[in-house]
């Protein structure tokens, strides 16, 4: 595989040889980003990812709408205005995931969206003064309905398969991704507790990511969305966990938020670590308790 490269002042990273492009838009950690913990500073980006073949391109998430001018002119520098694309949100109740979804389709050719319900358009058109289910003349995009496999192609390339996989852990809806040809675990907003001092990234790191140990991603979970953790039963997600990690072949971590994280030692760690924080938490080790907002633990 290629050797990964960040296009200078565009804020798009080649994930391997022109098939995979991570497109980040930074924002400031200051406290008001649920994604983090509100003591977090320094800076993060939101992470859209566009797959791209002959014949066609899929975007996993469409970005927050503050980001749409800086996110449209990162897909416009990859691929053409009429060439197909189709969008995948990976948390349908989530902004980061479906913010510009409706924008996407006046401005490209997007041709489907994949999801897991029919009428996608009435879950994703914010721009609109009537809600609810559209005629066909008021449809965006139509719904192409994954079935049971959660499989789908990207472009023309009947060898480009990804597999969607519900995420064994979640607070919400949740979609993992697994990209075969290169190698990545599209992981949403797990994994993403590696951000850095400056704006500028590196938004990929290859070696020591300098903070996984499991007393800073215990914390970071339970500081986040994953404060209900604690005190659960954490066996089931422990093996939903290790059995994504021992089917496929993981290169590349590529979360919503954060830095991507790249190579086989650097992933086993993050899903070793991950396990033993999860075997600590369970409710054989320790008790659930309230937490009361703002609480950083």
């Amino acid at each position: 595989m290629a050797s990964s490269s960040v296009l200078s002042h565009s804020g798009i990273t080649d994930l391997g040889e022109g098939k995979a492009y991570a497109l980040h838009n930074v924002f400031p950690l200051d406290g008001r980003v649920s994604a983090y913990p509100g003591s977090a500073r320094g800076f993060a980006p939101s992470n859209c990812y566009l797959l791209v073949e002959d014949g066609g391109a899929i975007l996993l998430d469409t970005g927050y709408a503050g980001h749409r001018d800086s996110l449209f002119e990162q897909i416009r520098s990859i691929i053409t205005p009429d060439t197909p694309l189709s969008i995948y949100p990976l948390r349908l109740n989530e902004f980061m995931s479906v913010g510009n979804a409706a924008a996407l389709a006046k401005e490209f050719n997007v041709v489907e969206c994949f999801a897991r319900r029919p009428d996608m358009d009435f879950w994703l058109d914010f721009e609109v003064e009537k809600f609810g289910p559209k005629t066909e003349e008021e449809r965006i995009f139509p719904t192409t309905v994954l079935g049971t496999e959660l499989q789908c192609q990207v472009g023309q390339n009947p060898n480009r398969t990804i597999h969607g996989i519900n995420a064994p852990i979640r607070l919400i809806t949740t979609m993992w991704i697994y990209d075969e040809a290169t190698r990545t675990l599209f992981s949403s907003d797990m994994f993403s507790h590696v951000w850095q001092d400056n704006p500028e990234g590196p938004w990929l790191v290859e070696d020591d990511d300098g903070v996984t140990t499991n007393s800073f991603v215990r914390s970071f979970l339970l500081n986040t969305r994953y404060w209900w953790v604690e005190g659960v039963e954490t066996g089931p997600l422990r093996k939903g966990i290790a059995d994504i990690f021992n089917k496929y072949d993981i290169e590349t971590l590529a979360p919503g938020y954060g830095t991507i994280l790249r190579g086989r030692g650097l992933v086993e760690r993050q899903f070793t670590v991950l396990d033993e924080v999860l075997r600590d938490l369970d409710r054989s080790v320790v008790a659930p308790r309230y937490v009361p907002r703002g609480m950083e633990r």
